[in-house]
């Protein structure tokens, strides 16, 4: 079982080596939750989503203390594998953000999408390139 952990714990523990071995049990510990990929295939889409979660924990929007972050592959009905992120509240397990980098969906292929809970995710808060992402959470940077 995996407790949650600060994404400032998770960025230094990546960082540090911990979730280098590839085995399922390593994988559950860096934050995969659900999964319809190989079980040899989580560490390379970590790898591939760490540098966005970092890039993001600098917004003002992630309390890298209060919060944790999580991973998820999903298979839709329509289109290929994709994966995202979450950021949750670490003390009530609330979702907070889905971040999608490229999305698997046919109706909406390779776009990135962002929701949150500022509008029950309702409908996208962002949506577009990784580009759009960037400026929600980092609209000082662009």
């Amino acid at each position: 079982m995996r407790r949650e952990i600060s994404v400032r714990e998770f960025i230094q523990n990546y960082e540090a080596g911990k979730y280098n071995d590839p085995d399922k049990m390593t994988m559950i510990a860096a934050g995969w939750y659900d999964w319809f990929c190989e079980d040899d295939e989580l560490k390379p889409r970590l790898d591939a989503m760490f540098p966005r979660v970092k890039q993001l924990a600098q917004s003002e929007k992630i309390d890298t203390d209060r919060m944790y972050v999580w991973f998820k592959n999903n298979r839709p009905g329509r289109g290929s594998l994709y994966d995202d992120f979450r950021f949750g509240e670490i003390e009530t397990g609330d979702v907070v953000y889905i971040v999608i980098h490229a999305s698997g969906q046919r109706r909406n292929k390779g776009r990135a999408e962002l929701w949150g809970r500022e509008n029950d995710f309702n409908e996208a808060l962002a949506e577009g390139t990784w580009t759009d992402i960037e400026t929600f959470f980092l609209p000082l940077v662009r």
